[in-house]
């Protein structure tokens, strides 16, 4: 069931009405039954697996409290991380790590009888997401941030939260349990403040991403019959069309669940305007990247060890990031060149010292900009040898170019919009759309959704993007 359809709407509306109507003690049990409905609605044998995870994750939380040794703690904590990451690894990673060994072994010319089998697997949608959380309440309740929760049913909704459960944001447990524990009574302010996060999600996914995703597809698709200018029209139509679509299905969860009376983390801050590496990485999918730097980066030993292994923790990090995004080289390659791009302006103090302003700016956010999208190349690209063609062949100035001048038009009106109110923000003004004045002009928010929907945005169903991760 995806945000962007009907089914969707028909859900959520329901979903809205037996929240607020029922009595409180039975508002977890709602939002579970609906969150699990929600999720098998893609493979009901998708459900399974996130109960495999949650009960395990569950288990071993009690465990980890009760025991009065490091030892022990640490054996169920590893029980818990090895289960997550076991299942994780079998559905997203086994044929990919298969085939490499595979390969070398037919380099090294070993018995052909000798190989590892390919299974047709399906990846079950936000598995990545969902493990990710269960394995930071692990950690947590081990390090003692938190208690462990005893309530199974609040646990699990924890889990399977349906409006972040299949792309993030990723939550963490102490921010989004306690919530499942608050009485959120009706208000017209969450409405109204959710309600705009909603309009906007669907306007950067329907208007931007998907409208630009018609060209973008056409070239990365079909990237042999394309050259020259084209390449760069696409992969520069792709750096928004990524973050219209990813940025949008988070908008859309932060509304849904803000209605409801909760708030997720922000997710997105106008990446593009960042003026570093590090900058961009403080505001693209900051839930994920703050998920590495807590529980990867540092217990790697961050910063605080020598500077060469400080630079190989950088670069493990983005490498390991990378290979989340999906089982393929293209996805490493990319985590490595943002590994190679934060090395490289860590060696040379690059780092922005206070806020530049003017001409200054304008410069690194452009080289920022360009940096970050020439990795996207790797990130959209089927695989790599199409991405080392589209690299060769980006220079060739003297080929056609492929136009749509519907998807442009159009695109360019939600880029021009998306980029006014983004700049309104930047300049510490309030957003065009998520205006913080509390108004009750719901009437025409609806108005402006609608035209959305029904005019220049695609409202055909396309799946987000981040779904196959």
């Amino acid at each position: 069931m995806l945000f962007n359809s009907i089914h969707f709407i028909y859900f959520y509306t329901i979903v809205l009405l037996l929240y607020f109507l029922s009595p409180y003690r039975w508002r977890w049990a709602i939002l579970l039954i609906s969150s699990y409905y929600f999720y098998m609605s893609w493979n009901v044998n998708y459900v399974f697996l996130i109960l495999f995870t949650t009960v395990v994750s569950y288990v071993s939380a009690i465990q980890i409290e009760k025991s009065y040794s490091n030892k022990e703690k640490k054996i169920y904590l590893i029980i818990s991380i090895v289960a997550s990451l076991g299942v994780l690894f079998f559905y997203k990673y086994f044929n990919f790590f298969g085939s490499f060994i595979n390969s070398v072994l037919d380099i090294t010319n070993q018995d052909q009888d000798v190989r590892i089998p390919y299974l047709k697997i399906l990846l079950p949608v936000g598995i990545s997401f969902y493990t990710f959380q269960t394995l930071s309440y692990s950690i947590d309740v081990y390090n003692g941030l938190i208690k462990t929760e005893r309530h199974f049913g609040i646990y699990a909704l924890y889990v399977s939260f349906f409006p972040q459960l299949v792309a993030g944001p990723i939550e963490r447990s102490t921010r989004l349990l306690p919530q499942f524990k608050v009485k959120h009574k009706i208000s017209l302010e969450n409405f109204v403040i959710g309600f705009k996060w909603v309009i906007l999600g669907y306007f950067m996914k329907l208007v931007i991403a998907d409208r630009l995703a018609l060209y973008v597809d056409s070239v990365y698709n079909n990237v042999y019959h394309n050259s020259g200018v084209t390449f760069v029209i696409a992969t520069f139509l792709f750096a928004f069309q990524i973050f219209g679509d990813f940025a949008g299905y988070s908008s859309i969860a932060i509304g849904i669940a803000r209605i409801m009376g909760f708030k997720l983390m922000t997710n997105f801050n106008r990446p593009y305007f960042a003026s570093s590496i590090s900058d961009f990485w403080h505001r693209w999918h900051i839930s994920l990247s703050t998920w590495f730097r807590d529980y990867f980066y540092i217990p790697l030993g961050g910063s605080r060890v020598s500077v060469p292994r400080w630079y190989l923790n950088l670069f493990l990090t983005f490498l390991v990031s990378g290979l989340w995004h999906g089982a393929n080289w293209t996805f490493i390659i990319w985590g490595g060149l943002h590994g190679l791009y934060i090395m490289t302006e860590n060696f040379f103090k690059l780092k922005e010292k206070g806020k530049q302003k003017g001409i200054e700016r304008v410069f690194r956010v452009i080289i920022i900009f360009i940096l970050v999208d020439f990795a996207w190349i790797f990130f959209r690209a089927n695989n790599v040898t199409e991405a080392f063609y589209i690299i060769k062949n980006i220079g060739d100035i003297s080929s056609d170019i492929f136009v749509d001048y519907k998807v442009f038009f159009y695109g360019l009106i939600g880029l021009i919009i998306l980029f006014i109110n983004d700049y309104f923000i930047e300049k510490n003004k309030d957003s065009i759309i998520l205006n913080s004045k509390l108004n009750s002009k719901v009437v025409l928010y609806f108005a402006f959704l609608v035209c959305v929907i029904l005019s220049i945005g695609v409202f055909n169903g396309g799946q987000f993007i981040y779904f196959q991760f």
